[in-house]
């Protein structure tokens, strides 16, 4: 049986975020735009809303695989929007962004993993925006390297893509089409690709990773350039995903932070309600 939720991940909402979530929701209703803080039930959505920021998740809200700590909705996708860009960036303009962050769902039935739509979406977002930094939270395309390169000739300020777990607990949590290394690789064709790219990476803990197996994952991210690296507690999204195998405490994560920096990451965002999105733009300012 899981144990309970402790009181450290207990999320308070200040009384005058509420109006202004509220306002965010409903932009993004207005503009059909589905955000991954809705659909991956983020344990920040209200702060974030509250904040007036939002995790774009374009390419629909359909995946084509199925990990067993997400509660994306999987499935056969829609065709990619053709209209999605303008409304994002119309969405961006209305919101008063700064900081955009985008992900999507895997789209293993395109040919190339919908990286040129994902490539649309950036380069609409920067010359129509121009002020907001853009990071971009990309799924493996499958390994295909012309796919990924086309994604960085749009000129993201920032790609992450997400290792989740140590590498005994990949094929756990993951797709079978996912993969350790394979995941290693893409960042580190990311960093190939364009040197001055800033490069992230999230590790979710609680899941029945080790010790020694986290800092090896930390070590293998450094060591393809991972610029940002986040550390943040699984939380079961329903009852269909896997349990969580422990609760990590606060001061743990504060350790894991200082590991972390000793390694040579530049930004490092350590917490237990620690999210890909969570920061970003305070690590993102942390690096200029």
């Amino acid at each position: 049986m899981e144990e309970r939720k402790p009181d450290w991940l207990k999320v308070t909402v200040p009384t005058a975020a509420v109006p202004v979530a509220r306002r965010v929701g409903e932009v993004l209703d207005q503009l059909g735009i589905p955000t991954v803080c809705r659909s991956a039930r983020c344990p920040n959505l209200p702060t974030c809303f509250g904040a007036g920021t939002a995790t774009f998740m374009i390419l629909g809200d359909v995946c084509t695989r199925t990990c067993r700590f997400c509660a994306v909705t999987h499935g056969r996708p829609a065709a990619p929007d053709p209209g999605e860009p303008a409304r994002l960036a119309q969405a961006v303009a209305a919101l008063g962004l700064r900081y955009v962050v985008l992900t999507s769902v895997d789209r293993d039935d395109l040919p190339d993993g919908g990286a040129g739509h994902y490539a649309d979406v950036i380069r609409y977002l920067r010359g129509a925006v121009p002020t907001a930094v853009v990071e971009a939270l990309i799924p493996d395309f499958a390994g295909e390297q012309e796919a990924l390169a086309a994604l960085i000739d749009s000129r993201p300020h920032v790609v992450g893509h997400n290792l989740e777990t140590v590498r005994r607990l990949t094929s756990l949590v993951r797709d079978r089409r996912a993969g350790y290394d394979l995941s290693l690789s893409v960042l580190r064709t990311a960093k190939g690709l364009d040197p001055n790219l800033v490069t992230k990476s999230t590790l979710l803990l609680g899941l029945g990773e080790r010790e020694e197996e986290v800092q090896d994952a930390l070590a293998d991210l450094r060591g393809v350039g991972v610029d940002v690296v986040v550390l943040g507690q699984y939380l079961r999204p329903t009852p269909r995903e896997l349990p969580v195998a422990r609760y990590v405490p606060p001061d743990e994560f504060r350790w894991w932070e200082d590991q972390a920096r000793s390694l040579g990451f530049a930004a490092v965002v350590a917490a237990p309600l620690a999210r890909t999105s969570f920061r970003a733009a305070e690590a993102y300012a942390a690096l200029r």
